[in-house]
């Protein structure tokens, strides 16, 4: 997948190469422009006969830029040169969208006056300085020849409209050649994408925080939760016993898989954090892990103490797994975290989101990285195909003589209740707490909701 996404990407790029040199058929539709003289931003002036057609093409030559640069590998030291490439993108395809009143070179008549006048040039400044600052910013980091050589005929050539502009002669000659470097650097930075080596995610090891000492509880966390939203619980628990807490791949300062979530495989994962036979370990989960802890449960009967499950969900009704189009979508998300747009929407989006669920900062900044967003996506979607699984489980696996314990902190729906009757499984129902919980108990952990838990265990 993470070649794939190369490819789109540098496809991307080469439509704005093509997309921002249409000014060439432009010399032969639009003979009112001046071409030694005029600039390539007449050429979608108002008053001119093609003026939508090449004001279009300048949108989506700024969307494609856009593109480009969200779909690309994300590597850490390059991020001021793709954040300069992204902005040169954007401010191109809003000096589209407002274009020029009249040719203001080409046509001596012209007087521009109305607002969308001055947000052209007020666009058209920034996106003509991001493009070099990229520029210069990559090669830096790069090091390679051509992107040196074709930096500096660049420079070059925008030394040379800016001469051309103040002594109002040629600057239309200049702009075009100037136009025709930024349209080469676009393919060549498709090229370089094209010829990189793509680093394929490799799961590595989870962060596992354990605590205390005596018999083993084992935290499993809900969707989007990391070890330290748990941190008073644990604290509470490891007076006497030894807390295991962990980052499921994706989460927290796990690193992500690359396959999507399966029950199987979250029910094996817990397995391997779990002591070794003949100890047996006590298995608190919160929502959606409610699933992994029974499954565990089912499938290594002799090594759970017990289950306390916090807030667990309605599984979806059955036969219905997930569609195809989410299992496409979900196999594209591991790659689709590791790129510059998935880590500018984290960037953007993450610490609001975290305190607004949360009610406190990200003070480990864990939310801030693309890898979170799209691993909390990927667990959604695969959602129906582990309620598959858990039904499945349920039908040739029987359930554990060992005491379980569902807590409700929600006022609505009635699925712990349901889940309590078919597990045998004392109740503890706290409605006075309501949403108490956010990603994981312990953001919002409420004193009393804390003591139940302890109690459970």
């Amino acid at each position: 997948m993470e070649r794939r996404l190369c490819v789109l990407a540098a496809s991307a790029f080469i439509g704005a190469a093509v997309l921002s040199s249409a000014w060439v058929t432009g010399q032969l539709t639009t003979p009112r422009v001046d071409r030694a003289h005029g600039y390539i931003g007449e050429l979608a002036a108002r008053d001119q006969p093609w003026t939508r057609l090449f004001r279009t093409g300048d949108v989506l030559a700024g969307l494609a830029c856009l593109t480009g640069v969200a779909l690309a590998p994300r590597v850490r030291e390059e991020w001021p040169g793709w954040l300069a490439l992204a902005a040169a993108g954007l401010f191109t395809a809003l000096a589209g969208l407002f274009p020029m009143d009249c040719a203001v070179l080409s046509d001596p008549a012209c007087v521009p006056a109305s607002l969308a006048h001055r947000a052209h040039v007020a666009a058209a400044v920034p996106a003509a300085v991001a493009v070099p600052v990229a520029m210069v910013v990559l090669s830096v980091r790069w090091r390679a020849p051509a992107a040196w050589l074709l930096t500096g005929l660049t420079a070059v050539a925008g030394t040379v409209t800016l001469t051309a502009s103040a002594a109002g002669q040629l600057a239309g000659l200049a702009q075009r050649g100037l136009a025709a470097m930024i349209a080469l650097w676009l393919v060549y930075v498709a090229v370089r994408l094209l010829e990189s080596d793509v680093t394929v995610l490799i799961p590595g090891p989870l962060h596992v925080v354990r605590q205390g000492s005596g018999p083993a509880v084992l935290i499993a966390c809900g969707p989007g939760g990391a070890w330290c939203h748990w941190d008073a619980v644990a604290a509470e628990l490891a007076r006497d016993r030894l807390v295991i807490r962990f980052d499921r791949p994706g989460l927290g300062l796990s690193p992500a898989s690359p396959v999507p979530p399966t029950l199987h495989g979250e029910a094996a994962r817990l397995a391997a954090l779990a002591p070794e036979h003949p100890e047996r370990v006590t298995v608190v989960a919160h929502a959606v892990a409610a699933w992994h802890a029974e499954a565990f449960a089912r499938l290594h009967p002799l090594r759970v103490a017990g289950l306390v499950l916090v807030d667990p969900p309605c599984p979806p009704p059955p036969g219905r797994g997930t569609s195809s189009i989410g299992r496409a979508l979900g196999a594209w998300l591991p790659a689709l975290g590791g790129t510059w747009g998935a880590a500018a929407l984290a960037r953007l989006t993450g610490p609001l989101a975290h305190r607004l669920i949360a009610g406190c900062a990200d003070t480990h900044r864990i939310y801030r990285g693309g890898r979170m967003p799209a691993t909390i996506a990927g667990e959604w979607l695969a959602r129906r195909d582990m309620a598959g699984e858990l039904r499945d489980i349920r039908a040739e696996h029987r359930l554990p003589a060992v005491p379980v314990t569902v807590i409700r902190t929600r006022r609505r729906g009635g699925c712990p209740e349901r889940l309590a009757a078919e597990l045998g499984a004392r109740l503890v129902h706290l409605p006075a707490y309501g949403r108490a919980y956010g990603p994981g108990p312990g953001l919002r952990l409420l004193p009393q909701a804390l003591r139940a838990i302890a109690d459970a265990v």
